[in-house]
């Protein structure tokens, strides 16, 4: 190793010898610790020297008999080697300074003179970026909107340069900060997430022009500003239906939780309860349940939480599941010939039910024709039976199906004849009513025409039907003398009375 060092040293010599061969004056930089041989070039060509000294900024520091070592400043550190050079084990700061050899018999034409330069680092770097929270890895992190302090120190001898540069998504650096010292720092306020990357501080020895440099990784964790958003879906079968729960927006992604919620009863009173039933670090949460898992009033709950936010900063969304319940009229009358539409209504279903229409005990789908007509105005189902028949009279149903059940409206149809043919039924009833009634008041009146010719009129009527009256037949002739009158009769009822005799006179043949 020493004699590599030699030859290295006695390399450097060559590349800046003078013209006559001998370096005069030059100037030697060195690593701090590092080992290092000055030459000697002060004694005559093809002479062996008997005697040499080394001085130092004009003070002897070891001189050698080559019959022997006669001085040495500490032992090991400093040797003259046989040719005259100064071997130097282990530079330290102090064995800077100017250098002379001289030697016996020397040349008198020249004396080496050497300026030994120690340089030494950069080094001891340190980085600091606060606040910031350490991760496993050493990545560092920080939240949208601090203020964020970067310090960078190191040590260099004789002197140093430090620059903060920054490495982020696009392939390209940028310079923070530059300056000389020990120690270089510079903040960002309001840091946002282009601000994420690869922060380092590069430290440049001015003598060695030697770069070394630290960097770190830093993160930006921002949280989605909105809450997460709970969706459903329900595929070909109605039985069953995927929940997402989505919370995009934040940086790294959050973790979702979905859980059932139901209230619990205790003794410090309802407590809130629910079953885990699928979680993941992720931005969107999907969970798939069937008919069997789900009843009526049972709710649904994402929960979000991310690494930027407390525990107590609760973020969700929820529902909670509603089974559907059709409304309408039972019992729908319509006359032969006309348009009837039957209307149904389902506005409580969560999720919301699939509403279709059905027909007959059978209950077959009704297909849009132009027979029938569909239509569907938010929670407003219709059916439009145009021109209705006799054919069309009967049972129909308003299905809502969710993937809680199934729930069914049932509805009457009534189709009654035209009105033509009502009239004419009405008016041949009248008419028959009409003749029916004057037959049986002539009958009434001609019965009693007796009484109605006798000035009681049929007020009288009911009140006389217990009296007598006597007809009698007789073939006596008439007599030209008045017919005397009866003394009027006391009746049982109360009312006086004549009886009266009434003749009959035969008729005489002329």
């Amino acid at each position: 190793m020493k004699a590599f060092t030699v030859a290295i040293f006695l390399l450097f010599m060559h590349q800046t010898v003078a013209a006559n061969g001998r370096p005069d004056k030059t100037t030697v930089i060195k690593t701090l610790g590092a080992n290092i041989l000055l030459p000697c070039w002060n004694t005559a060509i093809n002479v062996t020297p008997s005697f040499t000294r080394w001085m130092k900024n004009g003070q002897l520091i070891i001189d050698r008999n080559h019959s022997k070592v006669l001085t040495h400043s500490s032992e090991g550190h400093l040797t003259i080697l046989y040719n005259q050079s100064l071997y130097i084990n282990g530079l330290a700061l102090s064995d800077e300074g100017i250098y002379l050899c001289d030697s016996l018999p020397h040349d008198n034409k020249t004396q080496t003179s050497l300026t030994l330069q120690i340089v030494s680092g950069p080094g001891n770097g340190i980085t600091d970026i606060h606040p910031a929270t350490t991760l496993s890895n050493g990545t560092l992190v920080v939240h949208r909107g601090s203020t964020v302090l970067f310090n960078c120190s190191s040590w260099s001898y004789p002197s140093q340069s430090l620059s903060w540069g920054f490495q982020g998504v696009a392939p390209r650096n940028d310079s923070l900060a530059a300056g000389s010292g020990s120690w270089l720092d510079f903040r960002i306020e309001d840091i946002q997430p282009t601000a994420q990357g690869n922060y380092t501080c590069r430290a440049q020895n001015s003598v060695s022009q030697k770069e070394v440099g630290w960097s770190r990784e830093l993160l930006v964790y921002y949280s989605p500003e909105k809450h997460p958003e709970c969706q459903w879906k329900t595929g070909k079968d109605p039985s069953h239906v995927q929940f997402n729960c989505s919370w995009f927006g934040g940086y790294p992604s959050p973790t979702l939780f979905w859980r059932e919620k139901h209230q619990v009863p205790s003794s410090q009173g309802n407590q809130v309860a629910g079953q885990l039933m699928e979680s993941g670090v992720t931005d969107r949460l999907v969970v798939n349940l069937n008919r069997s898992l789900l009843f009526d009033g049972q709710t649904l709950k994402c929960d979000g939480y991310h690494p930027t936010l407390s525990t107590e900063d609760e973020k969700f969304c929820s529902f909670t599941l509603k089974s559907p319940y059709p409304e309408g009229e039972p019992l729908v009358t319509a006359l032969e010939g006309t348009n009837i539409t039957l209307t149904c209504k389902e506005s409580s279903s969560l999720p919301p039910a699939l509403t279709t229409w059905q027909r007959t005990a059978q209950q077959e789908d009704v297909v849009p024709s132009p027979k029938y007509v569909l239509s569907g105005q938010g929670p407003t189902f219709t059916l439009t039976i145009v021109n209705i028949t006799k054919q069309d009279e009967g049972l129909y149903f308003c299905r809502s199906e969710n993937p809680l059940m199934v729930r069914e409206l049932e509805i009457y149809l009534t189709v009654k004849t035209s009105p033509q043919n009502t009239g004419a039924i009405i008016g041949i009833f009248l008419a028959i009513l009409i003749v029916g009634s004057g037959i049986v008041i002539a009958k009434t009146v001609y019965s009693s025409r007796d009484r109605i010719c006798l000035g009681h009129g049929f007020e009288r009527m009911e009140e006389e039907r217990e009296d007598v009256l006597s007809l009698v037949e007789s073939d006596e002739e008439v007599f030209p003398e008045a017919v005397p009158r009866l003394p009027p009769l006391s009746l049982t009822n109360g009312h006086n009375t004549t009886l009266v005799q009434i003749h009959r006179i035969s008729s005489s043949k002329t």
